[in-house]
């Protein structure tokens, strides 16, 4: 079948608002959190020391991730220059790359067949609809724009189905039915070489993913997989090791045991059975942040999700349509499922993890949109329910804005009146086919652009460094190094790259008391910077035995030239105005 006039037009507009999207303003907020800016260091001095295969921070090893990241970000830095937009552009490659394999994987349904659900063909076809919710969901937009493992693991993983999908909706036909055996194969090996790629995107789990999910995907169909499918173990397993071996063969050769324990037991095994790295929730965290991340399409999914039963129950479908659509969705349901349950049972949980599931849970939705194109009689009531979320969400912002303050009020004003317009939509115009999921789609775009300029600035403020280390340069605090900083905060590890000071453990060394800052500028005979909690600014700065200069504050903590000498303070210090916040 070749696509409609409407489907061409429809995805070269997609694909434009996609890629207009997901590149605009990623270097507008500075590298945040603990994870962003230490990623962006360990790739800038990889390429600095011309390495590609001993991720350092500050000096140190650090094996707590592989590699692919750091390689996508040093290509970049090379072409761009070391930036946060260079840092962040890998990301958003992944997010419209994991775009692009969801519409791969909808379209295989409409390549197979002139009529799937015996409609004409002059309409958007469910490729179209699966990554439209993609693209538009707002975790796999706000995780596109961080420097992140778990959006190049969504990506890569979503690629490895995308090549198993045209395998598996062969693998019951009649061998004069299939197509070519070396198409097959060839699809095969994709699958097993994007395996190899997820092992280097985030490690172990990379594995465990795609064979889980095709373990539930023929544990829910009640079958096995065909000989050739478990012979092609074979020589796919080694494939895809072959491709992880890339990066793990020279590091355990060049590092040994030292590797071998902190990457795979303390950083696998040790995070997935432990509380070892403080990111303990209960086990149903991930049914809370699901209903969140999946937004706008949240009832959607659920719906789909309601549906699911009957797509297990194969009996009464006799056309190879029908069949087709109902093997993606069983597929897209284990896709779904198994990462659920599996980091459900984590020890440790972060909502990056469960982003694997993004791909599914948009194929499940594009299910539904794309019969509610043709059909509204069919989830209606969905559309109405997605109004009322509209709805409350335009109300709440506007009262949160008027009663915190910590919203523009403009803003959230901007913010409701998208939403009014996104609900007015879904919920009235019911005689055009297009205008409510369009609409909705848009307003998440809309809002998520206001959202950047008038949300993400003020809260970035508050968890990153670098506009505080930019006025102790502008103070003459250039060269001096930083010793205590907080836990919550990495950016100066970025920002301050070699003037931070690091412990035995290979980590920098926080924050914990006057005592410990001035102790260190008596050793060091020389100025320090720290990083000091508000609630105890007066501590330190109370303390006869050293002189301070408090430089600014972000709301949360100062940023403070201490030294234990009266001779070591800098000129420019002992003149400067009040600290700035």
């Amino acid at each position: 079948m070749y696509p409609s006039t409407l489907a061409k037009r429809g995805m070269v507009f997609l694909f434009l608002v996609v890629v207009a999207f997901y590149l605009y303003g990623l270097g507008h907020l500075p590298l945040l959190g603990p994870d962003e800016p230490r990623y962006a260091q360990v790739a800038r001095e990889m390429l600095l020391r011309h390495d590609l295969i001993t991720p350092t921070l500050g000096g140190h090893t650090w094996f707590e991730k592989p590699a692919l990241l750091y390689w996508t970000m040093i290509a970049s830095f090379k072409l761009f220059g070391v930036s946060e937009w260079a840092a962040r552009l890998p990301a958003a490659i992944s997010g419209m790359l994991t775009v692009a394999a969801v519409y791969f994987i909808g379209n295989r349904i409409e390549s197979r067949s002139e009529d799937p659900y015996g409609v004409e063909h002059d309409t958007l076809p469910l490729g179209f609809w699966s990554a439209l919710a993609a693209a538009t969901t707002i975790a796999l937009v706000a995780f596109s724009r961080a420097a992140s493992f778990d959006i190049l693991l969504t990506m890569t993983s979503t690629w490895a189905f995308a090549c198993y999908v045209p395998y598996a909706l062969a693998e019951d036909e009649p061998y004069s039915d299939r197509p070519g055996a070396r198409s097959l194969r060839a699809y095969l090996a994709g699958f097993y070489i994007f395996i190899g790629l997820s092992l280097l995107a985030k490690g172990l789990v990379g594995l465990v993913i795609p064979f889980g999910v095709l373990a539930l995907f023929y544990l829910l169909q009640r079958r096995m997989p065909r000989r050739q499918t478990i012979i092609s173990l074979i020589w796919g397993l080694p494939l895809a090791l072959l491709v992880a071996s890339t990066w793990y063969a020279p590091v355990i050769m060049r590092h040994g045991w030292s590797f071998v324990d902190q990457f795979f037991i303390q950083q696998h095994f040790a995070r997935f059975v432990s509380n070892k790295y403080h990111h303990q929730q209960p086990v149903y965290y991930y049914l809370l942040v699901i209903p969140l991340i999946t937004l706008p399409w949240t009832v959607f999914l659920i719906e789909g999700l309601l549906k699911s039963k009957r797509w297990i129950n194969t009996r009464g479908i006799y056309s190879r349509a029908e069949a087709d659509l109902n093997r993606l969705r069983v597929l897209a349901l284990a896709w779904f499922f198994f990462p659920l349950l599996f980091f459900s049972f984590s020890g440790s949980k972060l909502p990056g993890y469960i982003l694997p599931v993004l791909p599914a849970a948009a194929l499940l939705v594009g299910e539904r949109l794309w019969r509610l194109y043709w059909d509204y009689r069919i989830s209606r009531t969905s559309l109405r329910l997605t109004a009322a979320v509209c709805l409350l969400f335009s109300i709440g912002v506007l009262i949160y804005a008027r009663r915190t303050g910590a919203i523009p009020f403009s803003c959230a004003l901007i913010i409701a009146a998208t939403l009014l317009v996104a609900a007015h939509s879904a919920s009235l115009l019911f005689s055009k086919r297009l205008s409510p999921i369009f609409t909705i789609a848009g307003a998440t775009l809309i809002v998520l652009l206001v959202a950047l300029h008038c949300l993400a600035p003020q809260a970035a403020e508050l968890e990153s460094s670098k506009r505080l280390l930019q006025l102790a340069d502008a103070r003459g605090y250039a060269a001096v190094v930083i010793y205590g900083m907080q836990r919550s905060d990495r950016t100066p590890e970025f920002y301050a790259a070699g003037r931070v000071v690091y412990g035995a453990d290979g980590e920098p060394i926080m924050y914990e008391g006057p005592a410990q800052i001035i102790e260190e500028s008596r050793r060091r005979k020389e100025s320090v910077l720290t990083f000091v909690p508000l609630a105890e600014v007066s501590q330190l700065t109370g303390m006869a035995a050293a002189q301070t200069d408090v430089i600014g504050n972000n709301g949360r903590y100062a940023i403070i030239a201490v030294s234990a000498g009266s001779a070591d303070i800098l000129p420019a210090a002992r003149g400067a105005a009040s600290p700035e916040k």
